[in-house]
């Protein structure tokens, strides 16, 4: 069982097992009356919990004891209400060093999906024909892709969680070279790129340790921010680059450049969402869109798995999106499905 799991549960879902965590943070408490108790914050590689841990826990003074990043494996029958995760007749082990290695390879759906995605990565940045594209972007995975795939796309709301990065990354090179098949004039060679650079910075904004599940807090990442720290590692890998011999491909060296960065400095694209200049081409703008739909459809995502119905088909509002879900439409193969067993179903079981 993962922690995304744990999530997804609702007040009439009861799961019974076992899932493995670490210990992110722990804070004491007090219940209204006075009573001590404590509060875990919990992850894995699919997301974060927080557990309280009451003073009658037969494990209250263990739990008390033990320091953050220590992993551990949790046992016992686990529900979710609008309080958050809710653990009944639980206990917890220290993990051994065996299952440590493999806890932190993470649970096998998303390090499968994970594993293919970054294939899809490497697949797109194989196709590229610009060659000071191509040797910039490969010079960039020989030297950061093991930081790369264990980064965050965010520390909040969409692929907040360890090798996020390359889940973003490889769903909006999808959209970026669909899109550029139905917008020929894009440049899919810089779209592509753009795409694997944008979010660059948040490799010491957003990034794990070697070995946990807490995002670093580095100082560079706090002083500056993802998108100014892109533009200077760009700028960096590109100074480096066999310039010379390519002095006379056409755009120059010098445009390219300058589009890729206008690229990383414009895909938030507004002030107000902290872009340091808005989009002035047509890649600009696409980039802005396809990584602004990709975020908001892994919140909707997330939502409809964590979020209460309020009524039928209607859920709770979850930050920050604008407004509560509603069901969404089913296609039409889904509803023939349906039908089928609508149809199948003797009329007086119906309703």
């Amino acid at each position: 069982m993962s922690i995304s799991e744990l999530l997804s549960t609702t007040n009439e879902t009861l799961l019974e097992g076992s899932f493995s965590a670490q210990v992110q943070k722990c804070t004491e408490k007090e219940t209204k009356s006075g009573k001590p108790y404590l509060e875990w914050d919990l992850a894995d590689a699919t997301g974060v919990i927080t557990l309280k841990i009451w003073n009658n826990h037969p494990q209250f003074h263990s739990a008390a004891e033990t320091a953050p990043e220590t992993f551990l494996q949790f046992s016992g029958q686990w529900t979710q209400n609008k309080y958050g995760v809710d653990g009944k007749g639980w206990e917890f082990r220290v993990l051994t060093n065996e299952e440590k290695s493999e806890f932190l390879a993470g649970d096998p759906t998303t390090r499968e999906k994970q594993n293919s995605d970054w294939a899809d990565v490497v697949a797109f940045l194989s196709q590229i024909d610009d060659p000071r594209l191509k040797t910039l972007c490969n010079e960039f995975v020989k030297q950061f892709e093991d930081r790369f795939r264990r980064t965050a796309a965010a520390r909040k709301n969409h692929h907040a969680r360890r090798g996020g990065l390359v889940e973003h990354v490889a769903q909006m090179m999808r959209s970026a070279n669909a899109i550029c098949g139905v917008y020929p004039d894009l440049n899919r060679d810089l779209m592509i790129s753009g795409v694997l650079f944008h979010d660059c910075g948040k490799l010491w904004e957003n990034t794990y340790p070697e070995a946990g599940f807490s995002q670093l807090h580095l100082i560079h990442g706090e002083m500056l921010g993802h998108i100014p720290l892109g533009l200077e590692l760009v700028n960096k890998l590109w100074r480096d680059l066999p310039l010379e011999s390519w002095r006379e491909i056409e755009p120059t060296n010098e445009d390219v450049r300058l589009h890729l960065l206008h690229l990383i400095a414009s895909h938030h694209g507004q002030y107000d969402f902290g872009s340091p200049t808005l989009p002035r081409t047509p890649e600009a703008y696409a980039l802005h869109y396809v990584d602004n739909l990709d975020a908001k459809l892994e919140m909707v995502k997330d939502a409809y798995a964590n979020a209460n119905e309020t009524a039928p088909g209607i859920f709770e509002r979850k930050f920050p999106l604008s407004a509560p879900l509603v069901t969404p439409l089913p296609s039409v193969a889904e509803t023939e499905e349906d039908e089928a067993d609508w149809n199948s179903t003797p009329p007086n079981e119906l309703f």
